[in-house]
């Protein structure tokens, strides 16, 4: 897939699917794909659908933690009040969970890495999830 190509949809079922098949293992080790390990760095926020993210979100993670960064990595240059919403990271069965700090631990994003090396999010807000995003690399954070 081209990072560069947007393709948003309204039906879930084919994100639905992509996540059952996004649930693997690696062959050779036999363990799972969506591990911490394999999330550190930085990451852009592609929605597929739903209302959110925005187009310039991206997030950076390391250290069993992260961050969302609500401004162009271009345009914030490390601004001392940049907003910045702060995550924990926890491993489950199959995914990877991005829980969002107090006051916002209602917020839990899902992840599942895919064969291209993207990630396949659900964001869900108390429980319910409300869009499906895209996270891929960035070349320069």
């Amino acid at each position: 897939m081209d990072p560069g190509r947007r393709t948003l949809r309204s039906g879930s079922k084919e994100y639905e699917e992509r996540w059952e098949r996004a649930g693997g293992r690696d062959a050779r080790r036999r363990e799972p794909l969506s591990v911490l390990r394999n999330l550190e760095g930085a990451w852009k926020v592609e929605r597929l659908s739903g209302p959110l993210p925005m187009p310039f979100v991206w997030k950076r993670v390391g250290g069993g933690r992260g961050e969302t960064h609500v401004l162009p990595s271009w345009w914030s240059g490390g601004l001392p009040l940049e907003p910045k919403l702060p995550f924990g990271l926890e491993q489950r069965e199959g995914h990877v969970d991005l829980i969002y700090c107090p006051p916002l631990s209602f917020l839990v994003d899902e992840l599942r890495l895919e064969e291209d090396g993207t990630w396949l999010g659900r964001a869900n807000v108390a429980g319910f999830q409300y869009a499906w995003f895209r996270m891929f690399p960035m070349r320069t954070p």
